[in-house]
């Protein structure tokens, strides 16, 4: 028989162990995101992933807000963030900065996330999209890259707190498995 864990047995990291802690090379940035949920999902994530930073860039909202705490969970008390105002201007400064920018959308020429290789000296931003509109096309075409989670039913897109758990996910992993 398999006994749940209790939370005091998981051994996770206080929020200064987490800000001490070695992060991955990963940093998440959200345009334009109307739903305080789903910021406070991805909060979470990146929490769960040591993600470096987010920036929340245009009409995302920022913490504090009681609806981002509620899914955050006081992930926006661990996890570094910036708002930005211009998600084109900060995907211009993180390449200038040698971090590779990454829009994830459903685009031409897009590498589909399995088939995604990742080099584990580099730092990616991941850009994840409005719910409605997805990563604006002038932030698509600055990228330097887009990756596609394939999808095979009768949906055009997945959550955006869904689509950043999955991505966020395989991007560590393979990054985990090289280092």
């Amino acid at each position: 028989m398999n006994r749940k864990l209790e939370n005091s047995e998981l051994d996770r990291l206080d929020v200064e162990g987490f800000k001490a802690a070695d992060k991955s090379p990963l940093i998440v940035v959200l345009d334009n995101i109307r739903s305080l949920n789903n910021i406070g999902s991805v909060f979470r994530t990146a929490d769960a992933f040591l993600v470096e930073k987010i920036y929340l860039c245009g009409i995302t909202a920022t913490p504090p807000h009681k609806d981002i705490r509620k899914t955050a969970l006081g992930a926006t008390e661990s996890v570094d963030w910036e708002y930005r105002k211009d998600t084109l201007e900060l995907v211009q400064d993180l390449k200038q900065n040698g971090i590779k920018t990454i829009a994830v959308e459903q685009a031409e020429n897009a590498t589909l996330l399995h088939d995604f290789a990742i080099n584990p000296k580099e730092t990616v931003a991941l850009i994840f999209g409005n719910e409605v509109k997805g990563v604006g096309q002038e932030v698509v075409s600055a990228c330097d890259q887009v990756l596609e989670i394939p999808q095979f039913g009768t949906k055009h897109s997945l959550n955006i707190s869904v689509s950043a758990g999955i991505v966020v996910w395989e991007v560590w992993s393979k990054w985990k498995a090289l280092k």
